[in-house]
């Protein structure tokens, strides 16, 4: 599979084309949406919703129209423990509201289904890789990454998330927290030192099932728009988050 830290050891080496005008666009935009079983389906299909809403919005067209090009490249996978392969939605130009349309309605046809554990480096190293390998030039490049726990398969992220940062990708996080989270702090606190990074990154945290639409609306916009988001920052600590505690957590249950 592409979602392993091999895959990006070689990202930063990846040389830089020129790209037609015509593949130009202001954003490559991944859309990385967990799924996995820590949230019900009735969650997962309310996430579905908020995304599908967002897609459709007049405040996310008038990002995109807003931009230097008036276009973005958008794609989208969902993760749990792995990418789920045939959640996959290609690299698709969002420049009209029909275009909006289309897309997001691919988006609604899929079915709600959820998975076992939580990959995010896996999801990150998906990202990356689609992103390097994208037909588009993007003035930015940015991975959206929603989750509601910390990584406790595969990799480990903060590796992971460094070498997509180096290679110019830009790592935002939705930090899904319904109920009491697993990292001591807080997920967004969590996400805030392992998961996200790169030039403007943000985490916006979502702590009521209603609130998901608006806070996917606002981070959609931020991205698309590229404006310093006006988000409370989490303070930093000295000692920072482990950004190993969901493997020690998955661990200790087998060790009981």
């Amino acid at each position: 599979m592409l979602t392993t830290l091999a895959v990006l050891m070689n990202l930063t080496g990846v040389a830089a084309t020129a790209a037609p005008a015509s593949n130009e666009v202001d954003v490559a935009l991944v859309l990385a949406v967990d799924t996995s079983r820590s949230m019900d389906l009735d969650e997962v299909r309310i996430q579905r919703e908020g995304y599908v809403e967002a897609l459709k919005h007049q405040e996310f067209l008038n990002a995109v129209r807003n931009g230097l090009t008036g276009r973005i490249a958008i794609s989208y996978f969902e993760w749990a423990g792995y990418v789920v392969p045939d959640s996959v939605i290609d690299w698709t130009v969002i420049e009209t509201k029909q275009d909006a349309d289309a897309f997001a309605d691919k988006l609604e046809a899929r079915p709600v289904i959820t998975q076992r554990r939580t990959s995010i480096s896996a999801a990150v190293a998906q990202g990356a890789t689609m992103i390097v390998s994208s037909p588009y030039s993007g003035m930015r490049k940015v991975i959206d990454v929603s989750g509601d726990g910390p990584n406790n398969s595969g990799d480990p992220v903060l590796p992971v998330r460094d070498k997509a940062v180096a290679a110019g990708i830009t790592i935002n996080g939705l930090a899904i927290m319904l109920r009491p989270s697993e990292a001591p702090g807080g997920l967004d606190r969590y996400y805030a030192d392992c998961v996200i990074g790169g030039p403007g990154s943000f985490v916006l945290p979502v702590h009521k099932v209603e609130d998901f639409a608006v806070a996917i609306r606002r981070k959609l916009v931020l991205e698309v728009s590229g404006l310093d988001p006006l988000v409370k920052k989490i303070a930093a600590t000295q000692a920072g988050s482990d950004c190993l505690i969901g493997e020690k957590q998955w661990q200790n249950l087998f060790d009981r």
